[in-house]
């Protein structure tokens, strides 16, 4: 199996080539989650922010069936139900296991496109 890290450096010169700086973990949620609603401002309040980011950890959790798709609500911003507990990790190892979703969730487009 590859190294974490040799699966990793790629997603970020992929992130860093197209904004022009290597982003963090929060700015990272914020671009998937903007990608899966679809619907790019320039402006969004900080609720919506955080909406952004946590429609980015559902949708990546949702690949190792912790969350799953409920429906829209009238402005088309997805809903997710919890199907399992998400495991209790410490803050390193809750980036570790994030970033190996994001590293799936952007290999899965690359597939797409």
């Amino acid at each position: 199996m590859e190294d974490f890290a040799t699966r990793w450096k790629p997603i970020e010169e992929m992130l860093t080539e197209r904004f022009g700086k290597t982003p963090n973990m929060e700015a990272i949620l914020f671009l998937i989650g903007m990608n899966e609603l679809n619907k790019f401002r320039k402006k969004y309040t900080k609720e919506q922010k955080q909406d952004l980011m946590h429609i980015a950890v559902c949708t990546l959790l949702s690949q190792s069936g912790y969350f799953e798709l409920d429906g829209y609500d009238k402005d088309g911003w997805p809903h997710f139900k919890e199907v399992q507990p998400v495991p209790k990790l410490g803050l390193d190892e809750q980036e570790q296991f994030l970033k190996e979703h994001v590293i799936a969730y952007f290999t899965d487009i690359d597939k797409e496109e």
